[in-house]
């Protein structure tokens, strides 16, 4: 029993199941699951008059040992399809400069795969002239950055 705080342990448990389930739906990802299912042991626990500690330590152990025996597979399986837009499809590709690229003026375009796109050069020093082929480095924003 808690003493001075004036609510049985199950009741502290319940309370952090129910704050890890609110935090779980409201936030994108898996955020707090696994300490839900601290909190659900240490509650189950609660019930059966363990000793405080014991339900401290059931649900610190209980906690780690989801997050750090599932965190892997959920990330592998949830977080793991994205796929690339057709922006990023760019990345790699060749493309001609139409517009001189110049980042001190901050100037440039370069047309891939059919559509015009601003571009500024991966070096700050280095600018392209309208015709000269370049590859695609990333993207940055709405603009390519490339090199020759």
């Amino acid at each position: 029993m808690i003493t001075g705080i004036g609510a049985s342990p199950w009741v502290w448990w319940l309370g952090v199941l129910v704050i890890c389930l609110i935090v779980e739906g409201a936030v994108p990802g898996l955020v707090s699951i696994w300490f839900a299912f601290g909190a659900l042991v240490a509650l189950l626990i609660s019930l059966l008059n363990a000793p405080l500690w014991l339900q401290v330590t059931a649900f610190i152990v209980v906690s780690l040992a989801a997050l750090f025996l599932t965190r892997p597979l959920v990330k592998k399986y949830v977080n793991g399809r994205t796929q690339p837009t057709n922006a990023d499809m760019l990345i790699g590709r060749e493309a001609i400069v139409t517009e001189d690229i110049d980042n001190v003026l901050g100037t440039g375009a370069v047309k891939a795969s059919g559509r015009e796109w601003t571009a500024r050069s991966e070096s700050d020093n280095t600018g392209y002239r309208k015709g000269t082929m370049v590859h695609v480095v990333r993207i940055e924003g709405v603009k390519l950055i490339v090199k020759e």
